[in-house]
């Protein structure tokens, strides 16, 4: 039997690596977004994983939306019988990402209920599924969140998104250490700058690219594949041992 992965944010950029990437692992990929073409045009994700011979299947969700969650958790489960991994990568930004003075409220809600509320919303559903699950192993299942480097450090003008990653990473810790002993692991995966092609790619203007180059120890700027190596591993059953980290994805950048 497969195993079954959720991946949201995943019709574009680092999610729809993540999914590809998993699918060609073998995973059953449940593919979830509020919209199904890429932000950046091609063929949808689901296509992608097809034509390669992978398996998996989109649905509309919006993260925000505890129903949502909870239907894509139930959908998951009743393909291959359990839920093995849930990846939230889902994650608004622009255009309600500002300076702290200019975020209005409705910039700040807006931001926290995809960012934080979501996959709050979401590990708690799939934390009930995996509870009920007979251990595979030495575990009932496996989160990953995409949080950021800026759930790091300060990001000047990213006042909100900064904050719900800040609060991801320590989700992800609260979750590691609170059902640690259930047989859940939860890890996150903080990604540098990496080039996508959407909005905030700094890669996308001269001056942006020189900046990226200047501050990336490693000789090449990153890519959505290398954010989706380093989820593979954490959801592999070689990262048993491993949990509570968020793993930096950035050529170095935050050791500079």
């Amino acid at each position: 039997m497969s195993r079954s992965v959720i991946v949201t944010g995943s019709s574009s950029g680092i999610g729809r690596a993540i999914a590809v990437r998993l699918a060609a692992d073998g995973y059953y990929v449940l593919l979830a977004d509020v919209r199904r073409d890429p932000v950046a045009g091609g063929d949808p994700t689901d296509e992608i994983i097809a034509a390669a011979g992978g398996n998996a299947e989109f649905t509309l969700a919006d993260v925000a939306s505890a129903a949502d969650c909870a239907r894509l958790v139930e959908q998951a489960a009743a393909q291959t019988g359990r839920l093995d991994v849930l990846v939230n990568n889902a994650a608004l930004a622009a255009p309600h990402s500002k300076p702290m003075l200019d975020t209005t409220e409705a910039d700040f809600d807006a931001i926290i209920a995809v960012n934080l509320r979501g996959p709050f919303l979401l590990c708690q559903a799939a934390i009930r599924q995996m509870l009920a699950q007979p251990l595979a192993g030495e575990t009932r299942g496996r989160i990953v969140n995409i949080t950021s480097q800026h759930g790091m450090v300060a990001s000047p003008g990213n006042f909100a998104y900064a904050v719900s990653k800040g609060g991801l990473v320590q989700l992800t810790r609260q979750l590691a250490v609170e059902h640690g002993r259930d047989g859940i692991i939860c890890n996150a995966v903080a990604p540098g700058k990496i080039v996508t092609g959407a909005a905030g790619d700094l890669s996308k203007t001269a001056e942006g690219l020189a900046y990226v180059q200047s501050r990336t120890p490693f000789g090449r700027l990153g890519e959505a594949r290398d954010v989706a190596a380093a989820v593979a591993f954490l959801a592999s059953e070689d990262a048993t041992y491993i949990s509570g980290v968020n793993l930096m994805v950035d050529g170095g950048w935050m050791a500079y």
